[in-house]
Parts: structure tokens; sequence; C-alpha cells
């Protein structure tokens, strides 16, 4: 063989062993079957693996059930389907589509390289009201948190009124199982399945954080109270996760006049057409009515049922009852700068306002327009995770207060601060999926709340690595605000009207 032929020959058997060893480092093999993902240089990721089986049919309404094991390899190179949702392609925290009730999968990212020993694992759940969103926006793309020594788990749960519903006849098909939280138990399933398989992807099942936006920031607070959930996390992040809004009950009126969810959940069957009818006559309905005819703003969202979720959050962290994790809770300079109060379900009930209680606001402000700019972010997001907090430490367990206030020079001239769901980008470090231009200041930014979270998630504690000290939450009203300028330790804004807030509970 001539020298060439030799070269040529041995490039040939370098290229057939690399990709060899390519596909080999892409292969795990968990309980369910063998996976291939997408190895791409320092990460290796693992697309749309169902993580229990489709919610249809007979199984639609119920807690999810074990996944069927497959022969041969599956392919995990594309992401799942949108849970069933009305799909808004502006909207930078949905995936693509299409949409599904078979939706239940979830997504890893890890480095590529076999790590010396096993690495703490983030497993992020989406926002969107409840309602809509998935965990396979590009917006979630975990490779550059994976990137940092961590390894990545973002996961669809079912939504709407698929995700919470409760009903009679669906009581009594299944009188044993949890009702109505069906979304809840979603995401305790994929924690579950992240106890099972996640070391086969290099991850420590033994050091999980769970961290979520708006809803999923919600969810993070309510799987800090849900019993099922003890024991399959250990470190908490709740980003605009709101936390004082009073849940309807499953069974019996609330106090403060809402029916319950059995009640509610029989008015809508009845909308669509389904009056004392069986379990089998509710799964007998098609996706697209229900979808179609779940009203705006509705309520769907986590029932009291004494099971998965046994109280408000806020009454639980009083209490002491959530779990002893380091906790970590914020939310952004303005999230949604206007005044409602005529938004049905929690929500709406939380900004109705006595008259003494809004007079008492407005003077706390300093003015009505200054209420009216900052009250709905304030009772929404704000003082919650301000209350949270303190309640955190007061139950001696370690958690830290953020605000947000970074705003890109590029942001629309309108927009006076930062508003809600705008850190996202800065966490994942996918700034490239911004609504708005991003530039080296943004950049900045990412790199060093990106870098605090995923020191949290390995430790616990979000220091260390030359950046600002970032304190412990106390009861002095201070903050650790990340702005244009950096992250500094700030009197809160608005004080006197975020203990105003508080007094009302």
């Amino acid at each position: 063989m001539r020298p060439w032929q030799c070269l040529i020959a041995g490039a040939i058997v370098s290229m057939t062993l690399s990709a060899q060893a390519s596909t080999k480092a892409g292969s795990v093999r968990i309980d369910s079957g063998e996976l291939e993902g997408v190895v791409a240089g320092d990460i290796v990721s693992f697309k749309g693996i169902p993580y229990a089986a489709p919610p249809v049919g007979q199984l639609r309404w119920r807690a999810p059930q074990p996944v069927a094991a497959w022969s041969g390899v599956r392919k995990a190179d594309q992401v799942g389907a949108l849970c069933m949702q009305k799909i808004n392609p502006t909207d930078n925290g949905v995936g693509p589509p299409p949409a599904s009730e078979d939706c239940l999968t979830l997504n890893v990212f890890a480095p590529a390289a076999k790590p010396a020993k096993p690495l703490p694992v983030m497993f992020w759940i989406h926002g969107g009201g409840f309602s809509n969103g998935s965990g396979t926006a590009a917006l979630y793309d975990g490779t550059e948190l994976a990137r940092q020594g961590v390894v990545v788990v973002t996961i669809n749960y079912r939504l709407g009124r698929f995700g919470f519903f409760a009903h009679p006849a669906l009581l009594r098909d299944a009188p044993t199982e949890p009702q109505g939280n069906y979304a809840l138990l979603d995401m305790i399933s994929a924690l579950q399945w992240v106890k099972r398989n996640i070391g086969a992807f290099g991850g420590d099942a033994g050091n999980v954080t769970i961290f979520g936006e708006s809803a999923g920031g919600a969810a993070v607070n309510t799987l800090m109270i849900a019993p099922p959930a003890r024991g399959l996390f250990h470190k908490a992040i709740s980003q605009s996760g709101l936390g004082r809004e009073r849940r309807v009950l499953l069974d019996r009126k609330s106090p403060e006049g809402r029916p319950s969810a059995l009640d509610e959940g029989v008015q809508f069957a009845e909308r669509l057409g389904v009056a004392n009818g069986d379990a089998a006559a509710l799964r007998a309905l098609s996706a697209e009515a229900i979808l179609n005819g779940t009203e705006p703003f509705a309520d769907t969202s986590p029932i009291i049922d004494g099971k998965v979720l046994p109280e408000h959050i806020d009454v639980a962290f009083a209490a002491g009852r959530q779990a002893p994790v380091p906790y970590i809770a914020g939310s952004n300079a303005l999230e949604f700068p206007f005044y409602a109060d005529s938004m049905p379900g929690a929500i709406g009930e939380a900004m109705r306002f006595t008259p003494e209680q809004r007079a008492r606001l407005i003077a706390a402000y300093g003015s009505e327009d200054n209420f009216k700019t900052n009250v709905l972010s304030d009772v929404l997001f704000t003082e919650p995770a301000r209350a949270l907090t303190r309640l955190h430490v007061k139950s001696k367990h370690p958690a830290y207060l953020y605000r947000f206030s970074v705003l890109s020079a590029h942001a629309p001239p309108t927009t006076k601060a930062t508003p809600h769901a705008q850190e996202r980008q800065h966490v994942f470090k996918t700034l490239d999926t911004s609504p708005w231009k991003t530039d080296a200041n943004d950049e900045r930014a990412a790199d060093l709340m990106s870098a605090y979270w995923v020191a949290f998630a390995k430790t616990g504690d979000p220091n260390g690595g030359g950046r600002p000290t970032w304190p412990l939450a106390t009861p002095d009203a201070r903050v650790f605000e990340f702005t244009n300028d950096g992250p500094v330790v700030s009197q809160q804004p608005n004080t006197a009207a975020l203990d105003a807030i508080a007094a009302r509970y």
C-alpha cells in the first residue's frame, strides 16, 4: 500500500472509530429501554423521552402510569409533542407543534464526557399559567447550564383542563387515587423517573434542584409542601412563583365563596353537553372540545385535595411544614405594570381589596398612579417571595431572595422596568431567544445569573467563584438585586406597600 493510501485508510479507520465512540457516548440504557441521543461537541442531549404512559383514552384524568418498555434502540433526537394548548407561535416559552394529549416526555442535557462523580441535577418546570408552554422551547435548551457541570432535565406536563380537573364521576371511577391535580402528579412522576434513571446520564439522584418560573415557580412552591414529592428533590428555586394565592378546594366551597373543584368540574362538563355523565362519557369528549370549551382565565391550577396539595402554600411555610431544603425565591422589577381587579379565580381574588385596604395601599405607595403601576406585581410576586423566604429562614432553613432588574438597552422604550419572564433567557444563557435584541451587558448578566443558579444547584449556596456575595434572606427588607451594573444588595422598593400587602394575610 502506497503512503497516500495508508493515510486515507488511516483516516477512514479514525473516522469510523470516532463515529463508533460518538454513538456509544450518546447511548444510555434506562428502565424502559435503550436510548440514542445526540452528541454536539462537549454536550449530549436526549429528547422526547417518555416518563409516563400517554394519558389518553382510559388514562385521561388518571394519575400517570408506567411507560411500556421498548425493544431495540429508541432515537432521542427530537422533542416530543406539546401538551394540549392553544398555541401562540410568538411565545418564546412554547416549543414546536404539534400539540397532543400524548405529551408526557422530558429532555436531558449532560456533559458528553463521563464525569468522575455524579453531577448535580437541575429539573426545570416551565411556566405559562398552567395553560400553555412546554419544556421543549429553545429558550429552555439546557446546553449552557450543562456546560457548567450539571445535568439538566426539562419536562412537559398536562395543562389546562387536562392537568387540573375534578368531577364526581372521576372520583367514583378511581376513589383511592388523587383527584384533580394531574399536572402536579406528572411533575412528581418525572421526578421519580429522575430518581430511577438519571444516573445513566451521569446525574446524581441524591442532588436534584427543582426550578421553575411563573406557573413553574408556583409548581416549585407547591412541590415544597406536597407530601408525595418529599425526598425527590434537595433544593428549590421559585422564579416569580406566587405563594399567597388562595386555591380552590376539592370537595367544598372555599371561605372566599368559590365553588369546589368538583362543582366547577360538573359545570364545565355540562357546558360541553355531559350532564350526569359517567367517567367514560367524559373521556369520550374530544381533546379539541375540552380545549375550546375551557373559558379564558379559567382557574385551571392546583387544587387543595388533601393528598397532593394539603393546604395553602404560605400557611404551610408559616407552620414549618415545607421541605427542609435550601430555597431561592424572587421576582422581576415590574412583572405586570397595570391594575386589574376583575379577573376570575385565585388571581382575581388576590387583587380585590376592601375600601380600607385600597386606601392604605395607595397611601403606602405614595400615589394612586404608583399603586396602579406596581400593585399587581407586588401582590402576586414580590411580596410572596419576600414572605416565603423569610418564613423559610424562620424555620431555620437557608433561603435567598432576589430581584431581577436587568433590562436590555434594546427593550421597547415603553418598557419601564424588567417585565414578567424576562429572566429566563439569562438563567439558561439562551439570549438568542429573547423577544428583543441583547448585547454584551446582557451576556455579562446571563453569565452571572446562570453561575449563581448552578452554584446553588451544586452546593445549596449560590455564592463562590469571586462573584458578589448573596446574603441569606433576612427580615430587614434588603434584597439581592441583579441590575445592569451588576448585583447589589439594596433596600427593596415599596417596602411600606409590601408590609401593607402582608398585613392582609
